[in-house]
């Protein structure tokens, strides 16, 4: 998914615990900017458990660190259509997420995913989509397919911002060309690279950082987004009367879910069932989700969440809104996926 700027950070140790053994610690392993400190503050000062997060770009990124051997994490929290993948490679680990206490507080819709169908290696953390955020006041209208991200006005060349991975721009273009995701027919994959070699004259960048720093300059007119991020986007840009929107076009949006998972090489697998339990408690998830601005799964979080994110157009999809969720594809797929962005970049 979804976060921008590589970076780690250390959570301090709650003032009011007492030194703890060094077995009780936990290591956590996430996406940038998507860790609430005041969520791990809270945590450390009821277990007197350690906390320590490391920070990752991509979910390609946390799969090479967890193939390199012992990476030394408790908790993980890859995307949906990783978590196949993850099993299949031995990477992750089965735990009863039945039995946790606060396991019948998750929204029934997502019990038994099809990424997890039995329940036994996740539990599900954030939930959102992908589309294009754009700045409403400069383009002069409100943005309504894909087609005008795609196929832009020549008056928006070299005022567009693409993500710099590719697997969610080629479900964007997939979506725009009426074809199925995880697509292994070299004649639609080049419609694709055909899309976006056409598209790339109205390119500036194609990077997964300052997106809406570049909405904001206004160097970027439109950008693949994630919706919490363009809520972010938005709320800044209004500070200076700018209108940052995200759209919903008629053709769909990409969907994702990201889930807590535990690592075979996991040291502390007590602890991060500790950790995974205290995420399903509808205040303590809540506050999670105020910090990244990202929807949850979790009945009752609504009640603890600001005004703010409870009724931004971002969060509340519309009846009306196609969402499509990524799925993992098969190794045909993904080196077509591969051979399409080497050539976008070239």
């Amino acid at each position: 998914m979804k976060h921008a700027l590589f970076s780690s950070f250390v959570a301090p140790f709650a003032l009011t615990a007492t030194l703890v053994k060094a077995e009780e610690q936990l290591f956590i392993y996430n996406w940038t900017d998507y860790t609430s400190p005041e969520v791990v503050k809270k945590f450390e000062a009821q277990t007197g458990i350690k906390v320590t997060v490391d920070t990752y770009d991509s979910n390609e990124t946390l799969l090479a660190k967890l193939k390199a051997g012992s990476s030394g994490y408790d908790v993980i929290i890859p995307s949906h259509n990783f978590v196949p993948i993850l099993i299949h490679e031995g990477l992750v680990q089965k735990y009863d997420a039945k039995a946790l206490p606060n396991f019948g507080n998750i929204e029934e819709r997502w019990v038994n995913a099809e990424w997890d169908p039995e329940q036994q290696y996740t539990v599900p953390f954030h939930w959102g989509t992908t589309s294009i955020a754009y700045r409403e006041d400069l383009y002069g209208k409100k943005l309504e397919s894909l087609g005008e991200f795609f196929k832009p006005d020549p008056s928006l060349i070299g005022r567009i911002s693409v993500f710099k991975t590719p697997e969610e721009v080629v479900n964007l273009a997939h979506l725009y060309l009426g074809q199925e995701t995880c697509n292994a027919d070299p004649a639609q994959m080049q419609k694709v690279l055909d899309l976006l070699l056409g598209q790339k004259p109205a390119v500036n960048t194609y990077s997964s950082e300052g997106l809406n720093d570049r909405l904001i300059n206004g160097d970027s007119v439109f950008t693949t987004q994630w919706n919490g991020y363009a809520l972010k986007g938005r709320v800044e840009a209004a500070k200076s009367n700018k209108v940052v929107s995200y759209a919903y076009p008629k053709e769909g949006v990409i969907g994702w879910m990201d889930t807590m998972m535990i690592p075979t090489t996991a040291s502390n697998v007590e602890n991060a069932k500790k950790f995974i339990n205290f995420m399903l408690d509808p205040e303590n998830m809540a506050v999670q989700s105020n910090f990244t601005g990202y929807s949850n799964t979790i009945k009752g979080s609504q009640a603890f969440q600001t005004e703010e994110l409870r009724t931004s157009p971002e969060t509340n999809v519309p009846e009306t809104a196609k969402i499509v969720f990524s799925r993992a594809c098969d190794s045909l797929s993904q080196r077509l996926i591969d051979k399409v962005w080497t050539n976008v970049l070239k």
